[in-house]
């Protein structure tokens, strides 16, 4: 056999630019990156797909009997406010059952859309948020409505298309939102949508002025979608001050992750833009709400968008018509014993001690209380006149005149250096 050929001094190293040299494996302007994960807890197990005769299922393995972790302690929530948030959330988890009781009564004009053990995540991340600043929920984040001070009788009648909803009947789903006092756009059925449209809603408002936070949700499936990656990449580009909730529940409709993507988590695409990206754990409402305000105070200062990954599974189907027979039962076992509503009663009554079990009793009647009177509001409310369903389809009356809501928008001009045109050139930093 040949001697390999010995490789020079010279070779072995390489001059840089100011003249000191350095090994020829070294990478000039090497860059590492870090995703911080807050989570207490980090699960062991892949999903696979196998044949069983003539039909593909799921099968899933790994330490599927690990212990519950704790409540991880909110840098910055008082006890009243947990217990704010877990008011949030409880009424959040009992009207979804009110509308599935709905559904099962036939008063339900097309599907519902949970989102059984995403309640943190929709209730802590929006009560986060400012008065000036603007939410875009999915259709499973109805908690975050609440929070926003829609009331429970609004997602009742808009699912029964009744007279009183906030579409007037024109809608039987969560299409709605208020963009003059709540500062909430709505949900929008292509996934991905939004996040464009909540970027421009940060320009927008830095152009009058004010940076504020924008804050919306996509789930794991959604996020693989090109118009993501467009509005992501605008709101990194202008440092405009989105705040993206990946809402990480392990299946997209019957693909579980596993299937979807290739890397570890999803966090690691805030890579691919040069912004922040951290993963907490979704069924924890103290983790949520203090990645949410970190998020958001970044984006008052004008420092840019966050992505936080919470990760969690959505207990039930894509929605009320889907079973999620897909899932494998264990699944399902391990993430019940991490019911974010149960976790975070325990930590309040239990751990901390800031609910007395009958204070608790008292707030679980109230929410009911409430609950139940908005219910009766809702069935009540009547069905559209025929007569009205022209309406509302065209822009009457001035009807979606939007007005400056922080001051009159900023742009500077710059030189001109041709000859006058109809579109002036405005550069938007």
């Amino acid at each position: 056999m040949k001697k390999p050929k010995k490789i020079s001094k010279t070779a072995q190293t390489k001059i840089s630019k100011n003249g000191a040299k350095r090994p020829a494996t070294a990478l000039p302007q090497q860059r590492t990156y870090s995703i911080p994960d807050y989570r207490l807890e980090k699960p062991s197990f892949t999903v696979r797909q196998v044949r069983k005769g003539e039909e593909c299922c799921y099968e899933v393995s790994g330490n599927l009997f690990a212990p519950v972790p704790p409540i991880r302690d909110s840098k910055y929530l008082s006890k009243q406010q947990c217990i704010e948030i877990y008011r949030w959330m409880v009424l959040n988890r009992k009207m979804e059952q009110a509308l599935e009781n709905l559904y099962k009564q036939g008063k339900v004009v097309g599907g519902v859309y949970f989102g059984l053990g995403q309640e943190a995540c929709s209730c802590a991340s929006a009560y986060a948020l400012s008065k000036d600043d603007w939410l875009a929920p999915m259709i499973r984040n109805q908690g975050s409505l609440l929070v926003r001070d829609f009331e429970p009788r609004d997602m009742m009648m808009q699912y029964m298309a009744k007279a009183d909803s906030p579409t007037k009947g024109r809608d039987g789903t969560s299409h709605f939102g208020d963009i003059y006092k709540r500062n909430v756009v709505s949900p929008i059925s292509m996934l991905g949508d939004l996040i464009p449209v909540l970027a421009g809603v940060a320009l927008g408002a830095r152009l009058q002025g004010k940076n504020i936070a924008v804050m919306t949700y996509i789930g794991d499936g959604g996020q693989s979608t090109g118009v993501t990656y467009e509005g992501i990449n605008l709101a990194a580009v202008q440092n405009l001050g989105l705040v993206l909730f990946v809402e990480s529940n392990l299946w997209a409709y019957s693909t579980p992750s596993e299937m979807q993507y290739k890397v570890q988590d999803l966090a690691e695409r805030a890579i691919a833009y040069g912004i922040p990206g951290v993963i907490v754990d979704g069924t924890d409402a103290c983790q949520i709400y203090d990645a949410a305000r970190n998020a958001v105070e970044r984006a008052h200062r004008g420092e840019g968008p966050t992505l936080i990954e919470a990760k969690m599974m959505r207990m039930k189907g894509h929605a009320i018509h889907d079973a999620a027979d897909y899932v494998p039962k264990p699944m399902f076992e391990y993430w019940r014993k991490r019911d974010p509503i149960a976790r975070f009663e325990n930590y309040l009554v239990n751990i901390k001690k800031w609910l007395s079990p009958q204070e608790h009793e008292n707030l679980i009647a109230q929410v009911e209380g409430y609950l139940e009177k908005e219910r009766e509001i809702a069935v009540n409310s009547p069905m559209p006149a025929p007569e009205t369903a022209e309406g509302g389809v065209y822009c009457e009356n001035g009807c979606h005149e939007i007005k400056p809501k922080y001051g009159t928008p900023k742009t500077r001009q710059g030189r001109r250096t041709g000859p006058k045109t109809a579109e002036d050139v405005v550069h938007l930093k």
